[in-house]
Formats: C-alpha cells, sequence, structure tokens
C-alpha cells in the first residue's frame, strides 16, 4: 500500500462524462431572464428540473450519444456543453452547437471530441456557418496534424420574442460518469 499522509480511502481520478443526450429549447418573459425566460427555455428543452452547471467544450473517447430520459430527478445537477443566448424584444436569440470527432490518422482509433458553441444574434445560417469556421479552426490549430475529424454533428434553434426577454438554447446533457480507481489511501 501506498502512504497518502496516513489517510484510508480510495483515490479516484476526474470523473468522465460518458452518455449524454442533446436538447434543445426556447423560452420567453416579460418579467426577466434567469427565472423568466432561461428558465421557459429549459422547460421546453425538458431539463427544467435540473440544477444546471456549465463545462467548456471537450468530449472524451468514450462519450456517446442516448436518448433523453424519460425522467430526470427533481433538483439533481445536470452537467452540459450548451449554447445560450438571450435577446430583447424584437432582437433574435440564436444559439447553436457543433462537434466532431477525432481519429488518430495512423490507426482510426476515437481520441475525443471537439465542440463550439454559438451564442448570439444572427441569423441561424449565419451562426451555422460561423460554428462550422469555428470548428475547423480548432481542429486545424491543434490537432489536423495528428488527427482526421469525422462525424460532425450540427444543431440550432433561433427565434424572435414577442415578449420583453427570449432565450434560446442547446444542450448537451451527460447523464453518467466514469470515474477512474488510481489506489488506495490509509487512515481516512
Amino acid at each position: 500500500m501506498q502512504d497518502y499522509g496516513g489517510l484510508n480511502g480510495v483515490l479516484v481520478g476526474n470523473r468522465i462524462p460518458k452518455d449524454y443526450f442533446v436538447t434543445e429549447g426556447t423560452g420567453q418573459s416579460d418579467i426577466t431572464v434567469h427565472a423568466g425566460s432561461y428558465h421557459l427555455a429549459l422547460r421546453n428543452a425538458g431539463i427544467e428540473m435540473c440544477n444546471i452547471m456549465c463545462y467548456s467544450s471537450i468530449l472524451p473517447k468514450i462519450a456517446r450519444q442516448i436518448d433523453k430520459p424519460a425522467e430526470l430527478t427533481h433538483g439533481s445537477v445536470m452537467e452540459t456543453i450548451s449554447a445560450v443566448a438571450t435577446a430583447d424584444r424584437g432582437q433574435r436569440a440564436t444559439a447553436g452547437i457543433i462537434y466532431g470527432w477525432l481519429r488518430r490518422k495512423d490507426d482510426g482509433e476515437k481520441h475525443g471530441g471537439l465542440v463550439c458553441e454559438y451564442n448570439g444574434h444572427k441569423a441561424e445560417a449565419d451562426a451555422c456557418a460561423e460554428l462550422r469556421s469555428s470548428l475547423k479552426e480548432l481542429y486545424t490549430n491543434g490537432y489536423s496534424d495528428d488527427f482526421d475529424m469525422d462525424e460532425i454533428v450540427l444543431h440550432s434553434t433561433s427565434f424572435v420574442p414577442e415578449k420583453r426577454y427570449g432565450t434560446a438554447l442547446i444542450a448537451l446533457c451527460f447523464v453518467n460518469y466514469v470515474v477512474p480507481m488510481l489506489g488506495n489511501t490509509q487512515g481516512l
């Protein structure tokens, strides 16, 4: 056994997100954004009962898309990669996510994925063009020497709210994780 300062227990690594579903929604409110249009967009997406936490934009190689579960636990933590755009009445809200999978050039093995988000006011077609350019830029500046990119997926939604505030969102929502076991500790 290895000594970890007199503590007993299990040493674990960082959690690795595994299964995810994709959802989208829009909402509008005359009251506010956070407890108004944003909440209603979450409701429209079917995840309003969860506490939403946001990741940056990397997918591990084990991640796989599944169907949205029939039930989510009220008050549970929902970790996501998300795009959220808010707008005022008459202004467009556009949210989009694009992702692709990196595969090693030498043997084709999946390495992981890159994700880009768009949150803004552009027309949906223009936002999608920007997403494609952003993903290409990430790939070209750090991955193209060793990896090919395939299985590119793009999701977007856009609307112009008639109420005072509007929110559009797209989210990759993780439902489970792999936790690597690194070793034992002594004395917890």
